[in-house]
């Protein structure tokens, strides 16, 4: 039995059956629905789906507009990352003011919409005139992806960190570590490979925010495809078309998160158990 529930019985696994079963068949009832309505209205016809067979669309707009999201996603995934290494050691710091002046920062961020944060950077610095106009799109999306995603990471970290068993950080410090090389070399290496999934997650995010750089005049995928679809009178198919390449790519990520985890824990599955028994019995508390 679960701490959390009870095992369903006989009776309620039959009843979740059904339930799964009937909300499956209303689904699928919408679906059915939506495609009739689409092909009533000539959505589904073969000409308004040709273009995306030949090279033109490809070349000339969803591969350029593809190259731009993963740039920009990409930049934004490092530098996001970097911040919230900093600022979530920074909220467990033993300092009480450089804790206090890192989660004033994350939770700023955190709070802050990251579209309005594009907008603001991208027009404080079309005023400041500090960089080439072209940049300025390109630049206004990395920081607001930064900001809001970093804040994010830097709360994974401290929630991972937190989450990680007292005996990690006195096995450490019986071994002559101090507090933040156990930090640096022992918690936060353990807690990052704890929270895969959830950075997996973020990451996901990251990329599908991109799409929000189109109200900056950012020209990535999603605003390559509706240029296109306006231009040829298939909009509908055109950002069907951009939606499919965002799951293939967000799929891909997530099943690399889920390798490298596995991976990970391979490697590490035995070392714990040999390590860390070793370290707790130095500590004379065994």
């Amino acid at each position: 039995m679960s701490a959390l529930f009870d095992v369903p019985g006989p009776v309620a696994r039959r009843r979740m059956v059904w339930v799964n079963i009937a909300a499956t068949i209303v689904v699928a009832g919408i679906a059915v629905w939506v495609l009739l309505r689409l092909n009533a209205k000539g959505q589904l016809d073969a000409a308004l789906w040709k273009p995306f067979l030949t090279a033109s669309p490809w070349v000339d707009y969803l591969i350029p507009g593809l190259i731009d999201t993963l740039r920009a996603a990409g930049i934004s995934i490092v530098t996001a990352g970097l911040f919230g290494f900093v600022f979530g050691l920074g909220r467990l710091s033993p300092s009480g003011a450089v804790r206090a002046v890192s989660g004033t920062i994350v939770e700023f961020f955190r709070a802050v919409p990251v579209l309005l944060m594009m907008i603001f950077f991208y027009l404080g610095l079309g005023k400041l005139q500090i960089l080439d106009p072209s940049d300025v799109p390109l630049v206004a999306v990395v920081l607001g992806l930064t900001f809001y995603n970093g804040s994010v990471f830097a709360e994974l970290v401290r929630s991972g960190v937190h989450g990680l068993p007292r005996g990690q950080r006195e096995a450490a410090l019986a071994v002559g570590l101090r507090g933040g090389q156990s930090l640096r070399l022992i918690e936060v290496p353990q807690a990052l490979i704890a929270m895969l999934p959830a950075i997996a997650s973020q990451l996901v995010v990251i990329l599908k925010d991109t799409a929000l750089g189109l109200i900056v005049t950012y020209p990535e995928l999603l605003d390559a495809a509706r240029r296109f679809g306006s231009g040829n009178g298939n909009i509908l198919q055109a950002l069907v078309v951009a939606a499919l390449i965002f799951i293939v790519i967000n799929y891909g990520l997530t099943r690399l998160a889920d390798l490298l985890a596995g991976r990970v824990g391979n490697r590490t599955a035995g070392k714990p158990r040999t390590e860390a028994p070793s370290l707790v019995v130095a500590t004379g508390k065994d």
